[in-house]
C-alpha cells in the first residue's frame, strides 16, 4: 500500500469514523482501480503557463460552440495560452451552468465529449466539479424525493424553526427551502438558491459518487479540476459552515485520490474569501489544492489604478511568496463572476470599500451583496467588465489611452509570482453587457456576453478597434512573458518602493541568470524612474525593445519590463 492509499485511509477515518472506514476505503480503491485515465507525467508550473477562463459558448459560429472555441484558440491564440478553463458545460437549470442536472453529460447545444476530448489534445483543460450542490431537477433529487433507499440522506434535511443565523451566506436568499417528497414536505439546505440543493457529505455515498465523477473527468481529458464553492461543502449547524476542518480534510482526500489514480491532475480551489483564509487551501504541508485563485488582486489592482496610487497593492503583494514546486497562485483580475470585495478585508477600510463600490456604480456597474451571520448585508462582489471598471463607458479619451490603462492592469498579474489567469472578455477587450443583464435579470450577466466569431475576427484584425488593440497588446505581453524564465512561478519576487505611482518588482532566476525589473505606471501622468541602484548595467525593455541605462520616463499607464542588455560579442582582432 503506497502512501497515497495510507493517507486516503486516514482522511476517511477522520471524516466517517473507524467503524465505517474500511468499507468506504474499499469502495474508493475500487473506483481508482476501475478508472481508465491516460497516463501523464506530472509537470511543474513554468513561465510558459497561462490560463484562460471561458464559457463553452462565449464565442459562437457555424460549428458547435466547443468546436468554435477550439478553433479560436488554435487559430488566434496558439501556444500563448496553454490551459483553458471551460466553465460548466453540463446540462443545467440555472446560474449559468452551476446548477447541474447531469454531471456526466455535455449539453447537446454545445457539442459532445468527443469535442471536449479533442481540445484536450491541444490544451490542458480545466473542468468544473461543482461538489457543494446539484440542481433540484437532477436525478439525485428525483430519486431522493421518491424515497429510493440509495438516495436517503443525500441532502440535508432541517427543521425550519432551527436557528441557522450563524451560517455565513454568500447570498441574501433563504438558507432553507421546502421540497415535496414521498414523505411529505421537507426543508433542505440551499446555500446558494432553491435550485441548488446542497449535497450531504456526511453520507459516504455522496462522497463515493462525487469521487466517481471526479475520476471520470480525468478520463475525459481534464488536467485540472476546479472545486466550486468548496468552503461550504461540510455543514455543522451552529457554526458558520464555512472553512470547517472537515472541508480541508475533504480537499486532502480529493488530492490523494488523484495522487493514486492520476498524479498529473491538479486541483484548483474556488475560495473567494479574505486572503489569509484563501491561503489555507494550500494545506499545512501543501497537501490540499495545487492552485488557489489570487482573488485579492482584482480589487486591489482596480483600486490602485482608480486612485493612481500603488502603495496599498505593493504592501499587500510583499506577502506573496513562492509556495512550492507543485503549488501556485492563479493571478486574476476578472472571471465569469464579479470582482470580489471580501478579499479586501483587512486591507481596505469599510469606507474605502464603499468608495470602490460607488466608483463601479458610476461606471455603469452593479453590486451583489452577501448576508452576514448577524443578519446584516455587505458587498460581496462588483459586477462590471474589468475594462469598464477602469474606463468609463462614455469616456472620450483616445482608444490608445484607454487600452494602455487596461493593459497595465493585465501586466501586473503577469509579472507577479504565480500563473496568469485571463478571463475571455479581458482577452477580447469586452465592455459591460447591460442588455444581457436586462434579459436575464442577473447582475453577473454583465460580464458573460456571447460574441459571433465572424464579427469578432473582423474586430481583432482591425488595428484601430478597441478589441484589436487589446487583443494585440495581451498577446504581446504573453509572448514576452513566456520567453522569460524569471517569470517562472518558482522564482521569488521582491516588491520595490519606487514611488506611489508605480507598482514595481524584481524577479531573478538564479538557475538561468534571467533577471527582470518590472515597472508599471498606475497613473495618468509621466513617472520619472531612477533604477540605477537596482540594475546598474545597461538594460533593454523587453516590451518596447528600447535601450535604457539607470532611468526612464514612463508614459501614463506604461509597462516596462527591463532586463540587462546582452553584452556585444567580442570582435577578434587580426594579427598583423
Amino acid at each position: 500500500m503506497n502512501t497515497a492509499y495510507e493517507r486516503i485511509q486516514e482522511h476517511v477515518r477522520h471524516l466517517y469514523g473507524d467503524e465505517a472506514a474500511t468499507e468506504i476505503v474499499d469502495e474508493i480503491v475500487a473506483l481508482i482501480e476501475a478508472s481508465d485515465i491516460p497516463a501523464c507525467e506530472p509537470e511543474t508550473w513554468s513561465e510558459k503557463d497561462a490560463l484562460c477562463i471561458t464559457y463553452a459558448d462565449s464565442i459562437l459560429g457555424a460549428d458547435t460552440p466547443l468546436e468554435t472555441l477550439h478553433r479560436f484558440f488554435t487559430d488566434h491564440v496558439g501556444g500563448l495560452i496553454n490551459t483553458v478553463h471551460i466553465l460548466p458545460f453540463y446540462p443545467f437549470s440555472s446560474d449559468d451552468g452551476f446548477s447541474i442536472i447531469d454531471y456526466d453529460a455535455v449539453r447537446e447545444d454545445l457539442g459532445s465529449w468527443d469535442h471536449v476530448f479533442a481540445m484536450s489534445h491541444s490544451h490542458r483543460l480545466v473542468f468544473d466539479c461543482v461538489v457543494n450542490h446539484v440542481s433540484q431537477h437532477s436525478h439525485y433529487m428525483e430519486k431522493y424525493a421518491k424515497g429510493h433507499p440509495d438516495y436517503a440522506n443525500f441532502f440535508i434535511e432541517m427543521d425550519p424553526d432551527e436557528d441557522v443565523s450563524a451560517v455565513m451566506r454568500p447570498r441574501t436568499l433563504p438558507l432553507l427551502h421546502e421540497f415535496k417528497t414521498h414523505e411529505g414536505k421537507k426543508w433542505l439546505w440551499t446555500t446558494f438558491s432553491k435550485d441548488q440543493v446542497d449535497l450531504n457529505f456526511r453520507n459516504p455515498k455522496v462522497l463515493i459518487e462525487i469521487l466517481r465523477v471526479m475520476l471520470s473527468y480525468a478520463e475525459k481529458g481534464a488536467s485540472m479540476l476546479r472545486l466550486d464553492a468548496i468552503p461550504y461543502a461540510w455543514k455543522t449547524p451552529g457554526t458558520s459552515c464555512i472553512h470547517l476542518s472537515e472541508v480541508h480534510r475533504l480537499v486532502k482526500l480529493f488530492r490523494d485520490v488523484y495522487e493514486a489514480a492520476a498524479p498529473h491532475v491538479r486541483l484548483l480551489s474556488e475560495t473567494n474569501v479574505p486572503h489569509q483564509e484563501n491561503l489555507a487551501y494550500f494545506g499545512d504541508a501543501q497537501d490540499e489544492a495545487h492552485m488557489i485563485y489570487n482573488f485579492t488582486l482584482a480589487p486591489m489592482v482596480l483600486w490602485s489604478i482608480f486612485k493612481g496610487d500603488a502603495r496599498m497593492l505593493s504592501q499587500w503583494a510583499e506577502q506573496l511568496k513562492v509556495v512550492a514546486e507543485h503549488a501556485s497562485y492563479l493571478n486574476i483580475t476578472a472571471t465569469h463572476d464579479g470582482i470580489g470585495v471580501r478579499p479586501t478585508e483587512n486591507i481596505l477600510t469599510d469606507e474605502e470599500r464603499r468608495e470602490l463600490v460607488q466608483h463601479v456604480y458610476a461606471h455603469g456597474g452593479l453590486m451583489s451583496a452577501k448576508r452576514n451571520s448577524d443578519g446584516t448585508e455587505s458587498p460581496y462582489e462588483l459586477n462590471i467588465s474589468y475594462f469598464d471598471a477602469l474606463t468609463h463607458p462614455n469616456s472620450d479619451e483616445p482608444i490608445e489611452h484607454q487600452v494602455r490603462r487596461f493593459l497595465v492592469s493585465q501586466a501586473i498579474p503577469m509579472a507577479l509570482v504565480g500563473v496568469p489567469g485571463i478571463y475571455i472578455h479581458s482577452l477580447l477587450g469586452s465592455r459591460s453587457d447591460l442588455e444581457g443583464v436586462e434579459r436575464s435579470g442577473r447582475a453577473r450577466s454583465i460580464n458573460r456576453a456571447q460574441v459571433q466569431i465572424e464579427a469578432l475576427e473582423r474586430e481583432l484584425l482591425d488595428e484601430t478597434s478597441l478589441r484589436g488593440q487589446v487583443f494585440a497588446g495581451m498577446k504581446h505581453l504573453l509572448e514576452v512573458r513566456t520567453r522569460q524564465t524569471a517569470f517562472s512561478p518558482a522564482v521569488p519576487q521582491r516588491i520595490l518602493d519606487l514611488g506611489s505611482g508605480l507598482f514595481a518588482l524584481e524577479r531573478e532566476n538564479k538557475a538561468t541568470g534571467d533577471r527582470i525589473l518590472a515597472l508599471h505606471n498606475v497613473t495618468n501622468k509621466v513617472q520619472h524612474v531612477v533604477f540605477d541602484e537596482i540594475m546598474e548595467e545597461p538594460c533593454v525593455d523587453l516590451l518596447s525593445e528600447r535601450k535604457l541605462h539607470g532611468e526612464v520616463d514612463l508614459a501614463p499607464y506604461e509597462v516596462c519590463w527591463l532586463t540587462p542588455a546582452p553584452e556585444p560579442p567580442e570582435v577578434a582582432l587580426d594579427d598583423e
